[in-house]
């Protein structure tokens, strides 16, 4: 993938190929694991999988849950995007996924596919590009709100303390004469 085909958030997500689900197979840990590589507890892993957010690579026969290499990827993307960025796990759900079929489509894409087949597979992809935005969008406007409100506010603050400083000025300036 070239440079200019990465999307302006890609330096903060996981090499997006490495999510296709062919790629699973690096590393076998189980859930204590990846708990204590990845800061979470066995509960949080668990309740990430019941949310789909997570969907282990494979299970021992007693049922113990075997994580990828890709899924320890998956768990810090998740982790990035809730706590530096504030979404929320359905949103998170919403982005991953997306992300997800884009690099499944981009992974098994053929320039000597019919044409009717590229298009619906480019549709798709533009889909799940309007899905992100959707969820992205909404972040981005609730910031720029806030930060508009903070500078107001800010802008206020300075104001008050510049008149402050004159009135301590016009008290000095006499005595000092």
């Amino acid at each position: 993938m070239t440079a200019s085909a990465r999307g302006p958030y890609d330096s903060h997500m996981p090499n997006k190929d490495a999510l296709v689900a062919d790629d699973r197979d690096r590393g076998r840990y189980q859930i204590g694991e990846v708990a204590s590589r990845t800061s979470l507890t066995q509960r949080a892993l668990r309740f990430y999988e019941e949310k789909e957010l997570l969907k282990p690579a494979d299970r021992l026969d007693g049922g113990f849950r075997l994580y990828s290499d890709n899924d320890i990827e998956r768990i810090e993307l998740i982790k990035k995007l809730q706590g530096l960025l504030g979404f929320t796990l359905a949103e998170i759900k919403e982005l991953v996924e997306a992300e997800e079929l884009r690099a499944q489509i981009r992974a098994t894409q053929r320039s000597d596919r019919d044409v009717i087949e590229r298009r619906e597979r480019v549709l798709q992809v533009k889909a799940a590009l309007t899905r992100q935005l959707e969820v992205v969008e909404p972040k981005i406007e609730a910031l720029t709100a806030m930060r508009s409100d903070l500078r107001e506010r800010l802008r206020a603050v300075e104001e008050r303390l510049h008149q402050i400083d004159e009135q301590l000025a016009e008290r000095v300036e006499p005595a000092s004469r």
